[in-house]
């Protein structure tokens, strides 16, 4: 087994991840039989190489390079905290961070995965330590978060030097509070979860009202009750 994730640069040379407007998930113009995607982003794409199974490459479009340079700074302020992956190095367009293995949040409502009350309190102290290292705690949502061995890691740390609460997090322990334990265990189709997902991109998340969107959502599942 490779162990030394320099191994993996000639293989990386031959990816190109492009970017698009409107902030899209990237697309990967140029592959390697070498590198499988695991992963898209709106600013990059995140390969795993079976020669190197502890890295996974985050590979950044060109218009996002300086965005590469500053998460490897917030990995590096990261460092000692459990809840998040380990950031290895970089090359000259992408992190080779530590592959975690796990289900996201989202896929376990799909796959119908218990999500228990640990796995929250996890990324509630995870939130706590990015406050610590004087960063603010966003964009963490279904996507973002891993069931791990029965614990929460958070995955995607690019957005924590950006001022303002997205409030996504919030939302999200509100709704697993109050809507999961009605839908705890259960697979949801692949189409419930997206038309959710785009009713929650369309609001203005700093001023709708959560309680009034759970009831637009429970339409979904249950109809409109009497």
């Amino acid at each position: 087994m490779i162990k030394d994730w320099r191994q993996a640069e000639e293989a990386l040379k031959s990816i190109e991840v492009v970017g698009h407007e409107n902030n899209k998930p990237v697309s990967v113009a140029r592959f390697s039989e070498e590198l499988r995607c695991i992963g898209i982003g709106t600013d990059a794409a995140v390969f795993y190489h079976s020669d190197t199974p502890n890295y996974a490459y985050k590979v950044y479009t060109a218009q996002s390079l300086e965005k590469k340079d500053v998460e490897a700074g917030i990995y590096e302020r990261l460092q000692g905290s459990p809840y998040f992956p380990y950031c290895y190095g970089a090359g000259s367009n992408y992190l080779v961070l530590s592959f975690e293995q796990g289900v996201t949040l989202y896929d376990c409502l799909l796959q119908g995965i218990p999500v228990s009350e640990q796995v929250i309190q996890d990324v509630e102290n995870a939130r706590e330590f990015i406050r610590s290292q004087g960063m603010n705690p966003r964009d963490i949502h279904l996507k973002n978060v891993l069931l791990q061995d029965g614990r929460g890691k958070v995955l995607d740390v690019s957005e924590y030097l950006k001022d303002g609460n997205d409030n996504r997090w919030e939302h999200l322990v509100w709704s697993y509070k109050h809507f999961y334990p009605m839908i705890s265990g259960v697979q949801i189709p692949l189409w419930i979860l997206e038309t959710i997902t785009n009713w929650y991109n369309r609001i203005d998340t700093a001023s709708f009202g959560i309680e009034e969107f759970s009831k637009r959502v429970s339409q979904l599942f249950f109809g409109k009750r009497k």
